[in-house]
């Protein structure tokens, strides 16, 4: 089991009618997105497609989209398991009522004013989470032209629709790879998509799950995601699918451990961001992927990292995306044991969360 199996899109609300005010501190003007510099695009993953499931995946759905317009966002990245519109007996042929979902997907983003961010969370040959692909994407060709197949049919189905609407990203989370079979998988991947569209804007996980840059992809034109899950023990404290974090001690912020402060906002900004500031400087736009609390951190610790990692992260002037919507990370359904919850639209919304995101 892992952090994001158990997370299921349930809720239903009905659509907002209002129009959406953005709050004064995110109001920046949106640049036009580059592979040198992304705009600070902030939103949520959503995770219809996340994984496949035995009685079918559900479309995405217009309810989340524009209530992510409505509070002031303009970001959904899409998880995707390729096995959600891939024959499991041919990995090159691919079921077309599963792929206009998401091409309803792009669709409702583009008229939310939502930008809509593609990720192969399973890829032929890769997935962080369990079970293993049967084929290696960094040592089987069979697994990496299939995949390259995945890319190329997205390039050519989503050809014209502007990089402000639409990005690609490759692979979530590359784990304990060798930057040099990274690097290789990267490039062939990247050359399949520009093949159809030498316009798309592209971007790469950084390795070590996401969270080191890599500068050996400098060259290719692209950009790169990181992650904003430090320290693990904030962030997954509790977590059943970390082994081991069940008997972590209960965490604070700065976290301590053994009585002293081992880690807070300064070295965060020393180790997690800084690395990644250094690539941006070469020309590698930076947005964070991936981030958020688990639900057993005490919200008041929670609340507190969030704040100083929000704080960070528009320093640096980067986006990112929480892990997610709706579930045990988001800010609807999260079922927090410590949090007065507020009754929005069916749902329990954590109301203190989303309005230090707003201001995120």
């Amino acid at each position: 089991m892992n952090r994001r199996a158990f997370v299921r899109a349930t809720a239903t609300f009905a659509l907002a009618a209002t129009v959406p005010v953005l709050p004064a501190a995110v109001a920046a003007k949106k640049t036009s997105p580059t592979p040198q510099h992304l705009p600070r695009w902030r939103g949520f993953n959503l995770l219809q497609k996340f994984v496949k499931r035995p009685e079918g995946n559900p479309p995405f759905q217009e309810r989340d989209f524009a209530l992510i317009q409505e509070w002031g966002f303009d970001f959904a990245r899409l998880p995707l398991s390729y096995l959600c519109w891939t024959d499991p007996q041919d990995w090159l042929k691919l079921r077309e009522d599963e792929l206009k979902h998401l091409d309803e997907a792009v669709k409702l983003g583009g008229e939310h004013a939502v930008h809509v961010n593609l990720n192969f969370h399973r890829a032929p040959g890769y997935c962080v989470n369990p079970p293993k692909e049967p084929l290696d994407l960094w040592t089987d060709d069979k697994a990496l032209e299939a995949c390259a197949f995945h890319w190329a049919q997205f390039a050519k189905r989503y050809k014209g629709i502007p990089n402000e609407r639409l990005s690609f990203d490759l692979l979530n989370e590359p784990g304990d790879i060798a930057e040099e079979k990274y690097v290789k998988v990267v490039r062939r991947l990247t050359a399949a998509i520009h093949a159809e569209d030498n316009q798309r804007l592209i971007i790469a996980d950084g390795l070590g799950w996401g969270r080191n840059p890599v500068s050996g992809l400098v060259d290719v034109g692209i950009a790169q995601s990181t992650r904003g899950y430090d320290p693990i023990e904030i962030s997954h404290y509790r977590a059943s699918w970390m082994h081991g974090s069940d008997q972590w001690p209960e965490p604070t912020w700065p976290l301590e451990r053994d009585g002293k402060k081992t880690i807070d906002k300064d070295s965060l900004r020393k180790d997690r961001i800084q690395p990644w500031k250094r690539l941006e400087q070469k020309g590698v736009g930076i947005h964070v992927g991936e981030w958020g609390v688990f639900s057993h951190t005490p919200h008041k610790v929670a609340l507190a990292w969030m704040s100083d990692s929000l704080d960070l992260w528009r320093e640096a002037g980067w986006g990112w995306a929480l892990w997610n919507l709706r579930g045990e990370f988001g800010v609807l359904d999260s079922r927090r044991a410590d949090v007065q919850y507020e009754v929005f639209r069916g749902c329990q919304l954590d109301r203190k969360m989303l309005t230090l995101l707003q201001n995120g």
